[in-house]
């Protein structure tokens, strides 16, 4: 579960610090002036579509060129990317950090910290799992404990920051807080899901909400401008999208998709969807394609098609009545739409997670592939880079009529600091750094993150300057 699990009491506030672990040498890179940043969740428009081209589709034996790396600490989330740098949040001990470093050299500039508790009820990793989101000349961290902080890009100095977990009454979700925020306008739209007073001492599954499944805060001083909605948090992230005429922000909470006009809070339409499993929750974002929504959840009633209307949506088609062969139950990932066709990866566990393509306006299964444990999508150049939770990235055409696998190559320990055997055991499970994070590409370096490592790969060379 990537995008579950964050940190727990808050607040020791750090800031920049000259110096870091040694990493390697930064390496002289040519520059890079084509391509786009990719400063939040899943990219530029948060789909995980990169509109850059160019890309390599003949790999080396050994894989593509690494560009540089630096060790992580705990946690899943991606790094963000904003004008040439690169903002990476993980946990060390007892200290979440956000560490900026230069996104072509991995030369280190500055580095957040403050002091966290969060301890996972599951035994997964106990640190973040939002990645930074980036705006202008500033950068928002959303802690797994549900510290909120906004950063100056220049030297990481604080600039304001909201406890929401005292503010708003969070009661520690199954994996901690883990929904990356968003920016609309002048507004940072967060998933915050508070409780009553005295919820914590309620059981759990009978927990109800307070209000604040969605807070807006000005995201210049941080002081709230609306909140919206009695769901609880889930660990999928807000979207936003003009359906018709209409400005909306989609957020498939724990319960379902509710529907907020971002402007005001005021909440539209709300869609109950989830399984009656009481640790059910839902992780992958509501696809938006014109008026039509699509969402997806692993633990029982799978998939469903939507039809915005006025105040409300209709059923296009759903696999809630269906046994089996359900169309698609995302766990985390979300899918992603090319030309009336939805891919993703459906299953809830590794050994039984399947990639798949299907027909959007009906959940037809056009072909699914077995054996490649849970994985993540990134598209670029008329291609899909997926990158599956045991460290295999594989370069597949965007193909409807079948699986279509063009290059292949294992993520090795980039240093000789780890052991084949270390290395295995770094990406289980069972230790919690497996490879969960979804992958990055800006100005044609990938960046995955996994097994203790972050690696920047080249995948388009840069063009000869003349």
């Amino acid at each position: 579960m990537r995008s579950l699990v964050l940190c727990c009491y808050v607040a020791l506030i750090g800031c920049a610090s000259a110096k870091e672990p040694k990493e390697p040498e930064p390496a002289k890179e040519p520059e890079r002036r084509s391509g786009v940043d990719w400063p939040a969740f899943l990219g530029p428009v948060g789909t995980s579509v990169s509109p850059e081209k160019g890309i390599l589709t003949r790999w080396p034996k050994e894989g593509l060129r690494v560009v540089w790396y630096t060790r992580t600490g705990e946690g899943y989330g991606a790094p963000s990317i904003q004008d040439g740098k690169l903002y990476l949040s993980d946990r060390v001990e007892d200290k979440a950090r956000l560490r900026c470093l230069d996104s072509a050299t991995g030369k280190f500039h500055w580095k957040f910290e403050y002091e966290t508790h969060y301890e996972d009820r599951y035994s997964y990793s106990n640190g973040p799992r939002c990645c930074p989101v980036v705006d202008g000349d500033r950068v928002y961290l959303y802690g797994s404990e549900g510290m909120l902080y906004c950063l100056r890009t220049a030297d990481g100095k604080p600039l304001w920051k909201v406890d929401t977990k005292k503010d708003y009454g969070i009661v520690q979700n199954f994996f901690g807080v883990g929904s990356a925020p968003v920016v609309e306008g002048e507004l940072l739209i967060v998933q915050v899901g508070g409780s009553p007073p005295g919820s914590d001492e309620v059981d759990f599954a009978r927990i109800k909400g307070n209000g604040t499944c969605l807070v807006a805060f000005d995201k210049h001083s941080g002081k709230e401008k609306w909140r919206a909605s009695r769901e609880l948090a889930s660990y999928a992230s807000p979207v936003l999208a003009t359906v018709g005429k209409k400005r909306l922000c989609l957020m498939f909470a724990r319960g379902g998709l509710v529907a907020v006009d971002p402007s005001t809070g005021k909440e539209e339409f709300h869609f109950p969807w989830r399984a009656r499993d009481y640790e059910s929750v839902n992780a992958s974002n509501p696809v938006i394609v014109g008026d039509k929504v699509f969402l997806s959840e692993t633990y029982g009633p799978g998939a469903i098609l939507l039809k915005v209307k006025p105040g409300g949506c209709d059923v296009i088609w759903s696999d809630k009545d269906k046994r089996i062969d359900k169309s698609m139950q995302c766990h985390w990932m979300t899918p992603i739409y090319h030309e009336g066709y939805l891919y993703g990866c459906s299953g809830r566990h590794e050994w039984n997670a399947e990639l798949r393509c299907i027909e959007f306006d009906t959940g037809k299964v056009l072909w699914s592939e077995e054996d490649l444990t849970r994985t993540s999508l990134l598209m670029v150049d008329g291609h899909f880079l997926c990158l599956a939770e045991n460290g295999v990235l594989r370069l597949l055409k965007a193909n409807p009529k079948k699986f279509d696998e063009v290059a292949k190559m294992e993520i090795v320990p980039p240093d000789k600091s780890l052991s084949p055997q270390a290395w295995a055991r770094a990406v289980s499970l069972k230790a919690g750094l497996p490879f969960w994070a979804a992958p990055v590409l800006s100005h044609g370096l990938l960046y995955v993150r996994g097994g203790k490592y972050l690696i920047c790969y080249e995948l388009i060379p840069p063009k000869k300057q003349t």
